[in-house]
């Protein structure tokens, strides 16, 4: 369930965008109509009315998102928090410019903000948010932490900067299904990747241990 909410404004805005891009001038025509007010000039261009349309359905998704845990009294991460400020902010620039330049630097700027919490935390505060998240459920050497934590820290990066090489080398069609599929998919297997290296350095348990073994014998 939290994987479908946390995936479902990236899945809707994908959606929204293929079904308006294979209909540009309807989507210019219906983008125009309802949302002109908002935009400088009242007039939505045909080649920028998918990604407009795109970016209002992923700023209605993300706030229902947030909505909806606060409804359920569940925990809203700082992680959402941010990204719900960029969607706003980034997403407001694209409606009212009609320019989808702005949330194509979205996810960058998100990217670089995860980025930046990791080396913050660790360089200036002294923790490592990974160890935070996790350290209740494994135990690792703290090397160990430290270099899972810079690998967090040089992945968002580099992920940054390859949004912005798919979204300005590529068609929008192309950066579109990158945002939805690509980096979600970069994603999952540098997290498998980081699952795979910690798992390396977990203690082992002993071989043929039973359950209490080691224990002292109770005196008779």
């Amino acid at each position: 369930m939290k994987l479908l909410l946390d995936f479902l404004p990236l899945l809707l805005f994908f959606a929204t965008f293929k079904y308006a891009d294979g209909r540009p001038e309807w989507a210019a025509g219906f983008a125009t109509e309802h949302l002109g007010f908002l935009v400088s000039g009242g007039q939505v261009p045909a080649e920028v009315a998918p990604v407009l349309l795109a970016t209002v359905v992923v700023m209605a998704a993300t706030v229902a998102q947030v909505v909806f845990l606060k409804a359920t009294r569940r925990k809203v991460d700082l992680m959402l928090w941010i990204s719900l400020a960029l969607v706003m902010v980034m997403g407001s620039a694209t409606i009212y410019f009609h320019s989808e330049t702005f949330i194509k630097w979205k996810p960058s700027l998100l990217y670089w903000a995860f980025s930046l919490s990791f080396l913050i935390n660790h360089l200036v505060l002294g923790r490592n948010l990974l160890r935070k998240m996790l350290g209740g459920e494994l135990q690792l050497p703290d090397e160990v932490w430290t270099r899972l934590n810079w690998a967090w820290v040089l992945f968002f990066g580099a992920m940054g900067f390859a949004n912005l090489y798919v979204a300005y080398e590529f068609s929008r069609s192309a950066w579109a299904t990158f945002k939805a599929f690509g980096s979600t998919g970069l994603i999952v297997l540098f997290t498998l990747g980081q699952g795979l290296y910690m798992s390396r350095h977990l203690p082992e348990a002993v071989e043929g241990a039973e359950p209490g073994a080691g224990a002292e014998e109770p005196r008779r």
